[in-house]
């Protein structure tokens, strides 16, 4: 797996306010991690439900954007580490703008600029 590819994954059993489901995930570890074999991954969960108003918490996916079905947001709120056996199969690849909209949520939420 590759950092910010898409990927199938089982999310059960949740806890609490956690996302479930088998659902799509946003790989956002970096490859130096993937690429040694690391047990678990940094993901953030995607939805189907998009809300535009959560523009920091969420970022929009275009339909056929990483390989989505579904118009799509990545909950960036919801950023956790899995163990890889939950992932199941690789979707797509975010594009190059996505991409940068998550690293600069992902700084903003978790207060990286310091």
């Amino acid at each position: 797996m590759k950092r910010f590819e898409v990927w199938l994954a089982n999310l059960n059993p949740q806890r609490g306010a956690e996302v479930g489901k088998v659902r799509p995930v946003l790989i956002v570890q970096s490859n130096l991690l993937n690429d040694v074999g690391h047990p678990s991954s940094i993901i953030c969960p995607i939805t189907t439900h998009v809300k535009p108003e959560l523009k920091t918490l969420r970022i929009n996916l275009k339909e056929g954007e990483g390989g989505l079905e579904r118009p799509s947001a990545v909950l960036i709120d919801q950023i956790r580490a899995i163990d890889n056996k939950r992932l199941i199969a690789c979707k797509g690849k975010i594009s190059k703008e996505s991409v940068h909209q998550v690293k600069r949520n992902i700084n903003i939420i978790l207060d990286l600029d310091w």
